[in-house]
């Protein structure tokens, strides 16, 4: 009986002695021993299911998690809180805004990326070998499995880089 509270309680993420989980506390009711919610939404958490209360209902919230096997169901309420959270943020769009801005910065990074790297292969190209502190040479990018390439395929279309990337201003 006892070993049975523990484990219980362990899998629960709380005792439950006799704490209310934050669903129950937040739909002023009481909380049972087998309420569906009171694993996944900790008394100390009472922002979390109010969140996922206002955009999703208690009783949509319950049913999903009946549905779902137990083992996932942890994964389901952290995506529902996430999905609120981005919901209230952002009503119209919710968390496919956040993946919009993410993607664009991506592409705003590709783009300085590539700017860098024309610049550096305009830089290599145009530049003497250089020297570094002992007199020789400094090993160019060939010798670079990472960057063996890199030179190559800037000086064949150097003049299309070059005109891609004309309306940015160089650093050199």
């Amino acid at each position: 009986m006892i070993e049975d509270d523990v484990i219980s309680s362990m899998r629960n993420h709380e005792p439950r002695a006799s704490s209310s989980c934050a669903a129950c506390k937040f739909l002023k009711r009481r909380c049972t021993p087998n309420c569906i919610f009171a694993p996944y939404f900790r008394s100390d958490e009472p922002k979390k299911f109010a969140k996922v209360h206002k955009v999703f209902g208690a009783s949509n919230v319950s049913k999903i998690l009946i549905e779902v096997p137990e083992e996932q169901r942890e994964d389901t309420v952290n995506s529902l809180a996430y999905e609120a959270e981005a919901r209230l943020r952002d009503p119209v769009y919710g968390c496919i805004g956040a993946i919009a801005l993410l993607q664009r910065k991506m592409v705003e990074l590709q783009v300085d990326l590539a700017i860098a790297r024309a610049r550096l292969a305009r830089y290599a190209a145009n530049s003497p070998p250089l020297l570094n502190d002992h007199g020789s040479m400094i090993p160019s990018f060939a010798e670079f499995p990472a960057c063996g390439g890199l030179v190559d395929s800037f000086s064949q279309n150097s003049s299309d880089t070059m005109n891609d990337f004309s309306q940015f201003p160089y650093i050199f």
